[in-house]
């Protein structure tokens, strides 16, 4: 499920407070800000949070060519929107002008845990330690 309202522009204080404390990103690459918005808009449907700030998404790496690759997991291997899930990421990140194509790979290591999510989303979840 994605859902485009629920992203704003966010200043430097607001990006701390919404990204995962493991995720590797491109920070400096000019087309990051714009990825990181639209893997925003994606939601599991069973948590009131996105999947950006859930920190289900480990790693985006963007290719010379502006070819983008994501790295994610699931909170568990029985999830059931893990047959969905690649493709609702994939349709998120391919609405942004100039990317070229787009590979997301659903991994399993590290496991995830909640100590993985966003302070956004640990208040969201009403999940605070």
């Amino acid at each position: 499920m994605t859902d485009a309202t629920t992203t704003t522009p966010l200043d430097d204080e607001d990006i701390e407070f919404v990204t995962p404390p493991k995720i590797q990103a491109p920070e400096d690459h000019p087309l990051w800000p714009k990825i990181r918005d639209q893997l925003r808009t994606v939601f599991d449907p069973e948590i009131p949070s996105n999947i950006f700030e859930l920190g289900l998404i480990y790693k985006v790496a963007i290719a010379d060519d502006n070819s983008v690759k994501v790295e994610m997991t699931l909170t568990s291997p029985g999830c059931p929107v893990a047959g969905t899930m690649p493709g609702m990421v994939d349709e998120a990140v391919r609405m942004i002008p100039g990317i070229a194509a787009v590979d997301v790979e659903i991994v399993w290591e590290p496991s995830w845990h909640p100590g993985m999510m966003a302070e956004s989303a640990r208040m969201a979840l009403d999940m605070h330690y």
